[in-house]
Formats: C-alpha cells, structure tokens, sequence
C-alpha cells in the first residue's frame, strides 16, 4: 500500500508545475506582510542607538561621534525589531525586490544629517516667582 502512495505522489509532482520559484531569476511574491529589507531617512535619525541594542545578530552600528549609521546585509535577519523600537521612526522596512547578494562587498554606512531643533525660548514675564501675588498688609 505504501508503495501506490509513494507513486501517486511522484507522478503527481510530475505532472504539476513545481511549488517553488526559481530566485533569482524570478522575483518572489509580495505580499503586505512581505519583508524586504531595512532603509534609513538619515535626516529623522536621532543616533540613539535603540536599534542597535534591539538587533538580534549585530547588524547595525551606531556612532554618535562620527554621526554615522551602518548595517551589514548579510548579517541582517530581517526581523522588524530595528524598525519597532526606533523612537524616531526613521528606519522602514521596503517591500520591493532585490537580487540576492552573492559577495560581501561592503557594509551600507549612511551619514545622519538630522539637526536637532532649537528649543523654544520662554517667554519673560518681568516679575519673579512669588512677587506681584503676595498683597501688602
């Protein structure tokens, strides 16, 4: 009996068109879900360093010093957690197709631009804390 099932099943497999898509060549299907791989706006980055301490296997490197956000592609894993925990929103996760990467070349370094904006100054209102309220008897 399991001889006819084992049968059926390899000339089933035959028949059909194959389960699987021939990528590279062929681009894989995309859906909503779909993860793709990790951007930056270098002008939202507040070099905080979060995504770096979220990143399971230590693709991203923040230097403060230097202003300069890294990752490393084939040590990314493509988890989401960068793009969850960054407080600025500033890395997304691109859903569009790229060709596998057969070569280490180089590490993606980005320089962050982001200006930190002036704070508002108070305004001066002339009197000091605990005068002008008090009345004089």
């Amino acid at each position: 009996m399991a001889f006819f099932e084992m049968a059926k099943t390899a000339i089933g497999t035959v028949l059909r068109k194959p389960a699987t898509r021939r990528y590279p060549s062929v681009a894989p299907k995309s859906t909503p879900l779909t993860r793709g791989r990790v951007s930056i706006d270098p002008s939202r980055c507040i070099s905080c360093g979060m995504c770096m301490k979220k990143c399971p296997s230590g693709a991203i490197c923040v230097r403060k010093e230097e202003k300069t956000w890294s990752i490393d592609r084939l040590k990314c894993v493509v988890c989401n957690c960068c793009v969850e925990v960054c407080p600025a929103h500033c890395l997304t996760m691109e859903t569009s197709y790229f060709p596998c990467v057969t070569e280490h070349s180089a590490i993606d370094v980005h320089a962050i631009t982001y200006v930190k904006p002036e704070r508002p100054k108070r305004p001066e209102t002339g009197e000091k804390a605990g005068e002008g309220t008090a009345e004089s008897s």
